[in-house]
């Protein structure tokens, strides 16, 4: 039997592959015939004859060969004498991480000849449905609007996603919360999770949790703002639209959405209008950070950003979103025509 675990969703892969290691290891219980082989350095021969030993306990093995496809060597010795390894009794599991070709002879054959997963980045629905089942685990339960602001800053990267994940759901069961979802305003390094998930009794780190809100996330969580959104920003406080609309049309081109783009706009520009007011009252910058209850990289962008508009101007622009987002609401404009026009006009 041959399984193939393949994509460039190398967190769901590998979780795959925990849960097959899993599963061999109930009816296995020794662990001596679960094999784990690089396969950028394996030789073909030495594979075959760990394949052809009789296993201890009379044992079924699992060969797990992970990123074979950089061995050509390999991949033209195996595929000659695929059919005997198409009949084995045992299991062997090529895993890959890196990016394979279309046209490779070798992911052909393992595709249409043997048991095949892929792992793609999710995206829209089911990556906001991937996140609330990891809270759900975590017996937390997060708001829609939550959901939406965790996805937009962390994006499809479930490796980080998960980290996050985790410390939102340890921040909101920590002790140092107020009672009513009140912050106690202060910036601290959440505790290594435990194992054990399941159990809801107060020596858990995640007992007694309350719904995750869009505060958290912008509190705990440094948004993955691309570097065009600041350098866009700083376009348009230098008067230069030109610049301002290559630049998010840059990213228009790699395939992100416009209303993310918008979204990533609205938000920092949101940012620096709290920011400016707070500023302008002549409030030191410990108090701005308490005050606004964001990320303190995001403070520290946002500072220095404000410093380039005035005031009446934050309040003009951040009103020519709010028309640009309307406009898009109700149909009158296409997300990426509202975009364009919300450029060209400030």
């Amino acid at each position: 039997m041959i399984i193939f675990l393949y994509g460039q969703d190398t967190y769901r892969s590998r979780q795959k592959l925990k849960e097959i290691i899993e599963q061999y290891k109930k009816i296995h219980k020794s662990g001596l015939n679960l094999i784990c082989l690089d396969g950028e350095n394996l030789k073909f021969e030495d594979f075959r004859d760990t394949t052809r030993q009789t296993p201890m306990f009379a044992e079924k093995k699992l060969l797990i060969l992970s990123n074979i496809f950089a061995n050509q060597d390999f991949k033209e010795k195996f595929f000659k004498d695929s059919k005997d390894f198409l009949e084995l009794k045992d299991t062997i599991l090529f895993y890959e991480e890196n990016e394979i070709s279309g046209e490779d002879k070798f992911f052909n054959f393992l595709k249409s000849k043997t048991e095949t997963q892929s792992f793609q980045p999710l995206g829209g629905e089911k990556l906001k449905n991937w996140a609330r089942q990891e809270f759900s685990k975590l017996k937390t339960e997060i708001s829609p609007e939550a959901v939406n602001r965790l996805i937009n800053f962390v994006g499809d990267d479930l490796w980080r996603l998960s980290n996050e994940i985790k410390k939102l759901v340890n921040y909101r069961a920590s002790p140092q919360r107020g009672e009513g979802g009140k912050e106690n305003e202060v910036f601290f390094d959440c505790k290594k999770e435990g194992k054990g998930e399941e159990d809801r009794s107060s020596s858990s780190p995640f007992a007694a949790t309350r719904e995750i809100n869009v505060e958290d996330i912008e509190l705990l969580v440094k948004p993955k703002i691309e570097t065009a959104i600041f350098k866009t920003i700083d376009a348009i406080a230098q008067k230069n639209k030109k610049q301002a609309l290559s630049l998010i049309h840059q990213h228009l081109e790699k395939g992100d959405s416009p209303l993310y783009l918008l979204s990533m706009i609205n938000f920092q520009f949101r940012n620096l209008l709290m920011i400016k007011d707070l500023v302008e009252r002549r409030r030191p910058y410990y108090s701005i950070l308490k005050t606004t209850r964001l990320h303190p990289f995001v403070v520290k962008k946002s500072y220095q950003q404000a410093s380039k508009f005035t005031l009446p101007e934050l309040k003009k622009i951040y009103q020519k979103i709010f028309q640009a987002d309307l406009n898009i609401k109700t149909g009158r404009t296409g997300p990426e025509m509202a975009l364009d026009l919300f450029l060209t006009e400030i």
